[in-house]
């Protein structure tokens, strides 16, 4: 493959040295791999010539619009997750980096959003732009506003669902953070049914799909909006894979209602926002056409339950 000039945002972040990591190891691009403080990368950034660590912010992206004017492809991997700013870096500054990108040049922008925009169809999910929490009505946002650009066209659009990875060299997602709690709790867990299904998708699959898009990109006829996730599970099928792993037997099973679900709201006096209880409500976070590595011919890293709880390090005869 040719060399490419690549421009990754929030290299920092668990999908950011993932997908660093595999460019770095993988391929010969030369990488401007852009953060805020270059002290939490850690991947060897010396590990070949062609790699150059940006420090900078997006909300000054504009300093870098002499480099921008030169990038062949562009991964945009940075995000506000809340607070003040979430708005004007999801929004403001990413729609400003995208307009200082040459669309003659710039062969392709690999743009993260996320799952929770869209609805079971991959469509634009009405809910999450008027009751989402900041992050992800600013996602539903810049969605419509970058369609609007000279550069749309050349914008693939990824949607992770939930995201799994981190490890000692690099930091954890949400989701990795909170498994071993699950696994302590499931003695208990296991005797409940559950509406639900969802998929995931760990960040090193991730980084394995977007390596693969950076050399081949999608061509006119190809879809430029990719959904990333294995296969689709229902809550029921995880909770009943967890337990194998761990060697749990299932006796019975008490289905949790939504009724039930709203009593204990209710007695508990529970706070949920507007996001909060339609997701309840929702339930099955599912796509159409999901990608994974698989999809590419490419090698799965983590597919199956079992595969998240070893990489997670728990034991498969955790009592």
């Amino acid at each position: 493959m040719s060399q490419k000039r690549i421009l990754v945002t929030g290299a920092s972040g668990c999908v950011g040295h993932y997908l660093s990591e595999a460019l770095i190891k993988e391929t010969n691009h030369e990488l401007y791999l852009l953060v805020r403080n270059p002290s939490k990368l850690q991947v060897d950034t010396q590990a070949r010539p062609g790699i150059t660590v940006l420090q900078g912010d997006m909300q000054k992206i504009s300093d870098f619009a002499d480099l921008l004017k030169i990038i062949d492809t562009a991964v945009l991997t940075a995000t506000a997750w809340g607070g003040e700013e979430t708005f004007e870096i999801n929004v403001v500054k990413t729609i400003e980096l995208l307009k200082l990108l040459d669309p003659n040049r710039c062969e392709q922008v690999i743009y993260f959003s996320t799952a929770s925009v869209l609805n079971r169809h991959n469509q634009p999910l009405k809910e999450a732009g008027e009751l989402g929490i900041d992050y992800i009505r600013s996602k539903y946002k810049c969605l419509e506003v970058m369609s609007e650009l000279a550069i749309a066209p050349k914008i693939t659009k990824v949607f992770p669902t939930l995201v799994l990875g981190g490890d000692v060299n690099k930091p954890y997602s949400h989701v990795s953070s909170g498994i071993s709690e699950v696994t302590k709790y499931i003695n208990l867990i296991r005797f409940f049914k559950a509406d639900g299904s969802f998929h995931f998708i760990h960040a090193r699959d991730i980084a394995t799909v977007v390596r693969y898009l950076i050399d081949h990109p999608p061509k006119e006829d190809e879809p430029r909006q990719l959904v990333l996730g294995q296969a689709q599970l229902t809550a029921d099928q995880a909770i009943q894979q967890v337990c194998t792993y761990l060697g749990k037997k299932i006796y019975f099973r008490i289905p949790l209602s939504l009724t039930l679900a709203n009593f204990i709201i209710a007695v508990f006096r529970i706070q949920m926002d507007a996001w909060s209880r339609f997701c309840m409500d929702y339930r099955h976070f599912t796509y159409e056409n999901a990608i994974n590595p698989a999809s590419f011919d490419q090698p799965n890293y983590c597919a199956t339950m079992s595969d998240v709880l070893k990489i997670s390090g728990v034991d498969a005869d955790y009592d």
